[in-house]
């Protein structure tokens, strides 16, 4: 008998952790994540959608210049001002054959700000609440922490984006000759 009252007390204090945790989000982060996006909505209303266009397109040039361009400040606005999801289609405005290597520095970074900027990423910023908790624990500050993941995800965007864009050109140039030297069907 005792054994099912403390397996029917577990059960409840599960759910019970679970809105303490909820009532922590609602007066804590929701508030906070209400204003920044209100904040990153005012300030593309400020600047105006078609100069942050203009950006992407600027970033479409060729050239090794561009590289830093087009894949750290470009997913870096992108992520900021478009958060995730949105911030992918800032790739449109570079040709076909960028696009893959966009997407992949984009998705990369859609994490590392989180510390810094959550409104970048509200669906994951449960991971980065946790690894905060452990730091906090710890009697630290989680303010150095967030600002490594920062910069050590815009060198990581940075080497995906050019791998990525190299590991496609490689892929359609073999697409392209084999299918110049395919053999007509008969």
């Amino acid at each position: 008998m005792d054994f099912l009252v403390a397996l029917a007390e577990g059960f409840i204090g599960l759910f019970q952790q679970g809105g303490d945790v909820f009532v922590g989000l609602v007066t804590g982060i929701v508030p906070l994540l209400i204003i920044l996006l209100t904040f990153v909505n005012a300030l593309i209303a400020l600047i105006g959608p078609e100069r942050i266009d203009r950006v992407g397109r600027w970033a479409a040039r060729d050239g090794l210049i561009f590289y830093p361009i087009r894949y750290m400040l470009l997913p870096f606005l992108a992520v900021f001002f478009l958060t995730n999801p949105m911030a992918y289609t800032m790739g449109r405005f570079l040709p076909e054959r960028f696009k893959p290597a966009f997407y992949d520095a984009a998705v990369s970074y859609v994490h590392p700000p989180t510390g810094i900027f959550p409104h970048v990423n509200p669906g994951e910023l449960f991971v980065w609440l946790g690894i905060a908790a452990g730091i906090e624990t710890l009697g630290l500050s989680v303010v150095p922490l967030a600002v490594r993941y920062l910069l050590v995800g815009l060198l990581v965007i940075f080497i995906r984006g050019i791998v990525t864009e190299r590991i496609t050109a490689m892929m359609w140039a073999r697409k392209n000759t084999a299918s110049t030297t395919a053999v007509p069907a008969k």
